[in-house]
């Protein structure tokens, strides 16, 4: 398919002779002799590409270069002009042109201009395309109070400079909240740098966040720098920091007070100026008690909680988080395109999900790859995803019998927690283990259901 080229002149002349030279390089051309009737044809014509005259009678080339950028923010738009100056050029410019020809146009620097213009919009167009699908990889999905406190959190949070510490069982979407901060904040535009603490070896942890420098232990054939250096402008996310080692804490901490770095082997001090996110599925006020963990850091890492909330907690998102899932695997992970029976999604409702989104994820992918048909069933879940554990069960028996969804998901958490608590003989500490849910967490919904061994 061609390329569609707009051409806007009051002369007709002008109109002719650059309709003829675009179509016979095969591009869909369309004329307007005006800038109104080039605003009211823009939005059905959609063109890759805009010729537009300077000096028009009414609305001038000027104005409807800004209403055009208003209808259009990509739109590629080329300036003409037979009374061309250095000002006006500069001012088409600052309202957004491509480019700007005096008249009479040369043919060789008309199709150069075509050129570079159209594979400059195919390279904005891919941009977006690119940043539409990160943003929908990274969404925040589902419209439960217990997310909407966290958007809240973010929106309040992510413009300032603030430190802040995010916490949740694994699979919850700590990283989707780190992201949603560093794009309300004013860095949005610089590096977002991920290290996984958990993932890197004690010993190469302290060279992956502040860098070395060549020689200075084995395998260090270059100066390399860390991750605090790349993320220099922007933000740091230390993912699982309760799992760094004491030697890195140290160190951690002096760039938090100090602003600077020093690659190992090295002895200059570098400056760095970024906005550090952490996140852990540990209780660091139980691993400070137990010494593995510094207090000094806490303090300077947990300027703002925010506390992310297990899916268990917001069963009515299940339903969105499964289309949103659906869509995304069909889109971009070569899975076929299926929907799920409102039973299915009752299937889903109800069951614990200990490994919260993340295992959501893998149940709907499995679904879709292995149900039979078209259409995903309640029998399909049944037979694909076998109960977890007799919560889940008993849930999901129960849904029906339930006066309000609120209820049904209350009750449900109630029953799975009673459920671990009776496996691991009532000790909270080895239960909130299990379920990687920070004890005081427990201890709270504990009492907020009056759970005793006994009614357990």
């Amino acid at each position: 398919m061609s390329h569609r080229v707009l051409i806007v002149d009051d002369e007709a002349g002008i109109r002719q002779a650059l309709k003829q030279v675009l179509e016979y390089e095969d591009l869909e051309v369309r004329v307007a002799a005006s800038g109104g009737e080039a605003i009211s044809l823009y939005s059905e014509f959609r063109p890759r590409l805009v010729f537009l005259d300077v000096k028009m009678a009414g609305l001038d080339g000027l104005e409807t270069l800004s209403r055009l950028r208003d209808l259009d923010p990509l739109a590629q738009i080329v300036m003409i002009s037979g009374h061309g100056t250095i000002a006006t050029a500069v001012e088409a410019t600052q309202r957004g042109a491509f480019d700007f020809l005096e008249k009479p146009l040369d043919t060789d620097r008309l199709l150069l201009t075509v050129r570079n213009a159209l594979a400059h919009a195919e390279l904005v167009g891919e941009n977006a395309r690119l940043r539409e699908a990160a943003e929908s990889r990274y969404a925040m999905v589902g419209s439960s109070p217990a997310l909407d406190a966290v958007r809240e959190l973010i929106a309040k949070v992510g413009p300032t400079a603030a430190r802040v510490l995010v916490t949740g069982e694994n699979g919850t979407g700590k990283e989707l909240v780190a992201r949603g901060l560093h794009e309300a904040s004013p860095r949005r535009d610089q590096a977002f740098v991920e290290v996984n603490c958990a993932a890197i070896p004690s010993e190469l942890i302290e060279s992956e966040l502040f860098g070395h420098m060549k020689g200075s232990f084995t395998g260090a054939f270059a100066d390399r720098a860390g991750k605090f250096e790349q993320a220099d402008g922007g933000t740091l996310f230390l993912d699982e920091v309760g799992d760094m080692s004491l030697s890195a804490q140290a160190k951690l901490l002096r760039v938090l007070q100090e602003g600077v770095v020093t690659r190992i082997g090295g002895s200059k001090s570098i400056q760095v100026d970024v906005r550090v996110l952490a996140a852990t599925n540990k209780e660091l006020e139980s691993e400070i008690a137990e010494g593995r963990f510094r207090e000094d850091l806490l303090y300077r890492l947990n300027v703002v909680p925010i506390e992310v909330p297990a899916l268990r907690e917001r069963l009515e998102d299940v339903p969105a988080l499964v289309a949103h899932f659906a869509e995304q695997l069909a889109a971009g992970a070569g899975v076929p395109g299926k929907k799920f029976a409102p039973e299915a999604i009752d299937r889903l409702q109800g069951r614990a999900w200990p490994g919260n989104i993340r295992e959501l994820r893998n149940a709907v992918e499995r679904a879709l790859i292995l149900s039979p048909g078209k259409l995903v069933t309640s029998g399909d879940i049944d037979r694909l995803l076998p109960a977890t554990d007799g919560a889940a069960i008993s849930a999901a028996t129960e849904a029906g019998r339930s006066q309000t969804f609120e209820t049904f998901k209350q009750e449900a958490e109630k029953n799975f927690l009673a459920q671990k608590l009776r496996e691991h003989d009532w000790n909270v500490s080895e239960t909130a283990r299990s379920l990687k849910m920070p004890r005081s967490n427990l201890y709270k919904k504990i009492e907020r259901y009056g759970l005793t061994r006994e009614s357990a």
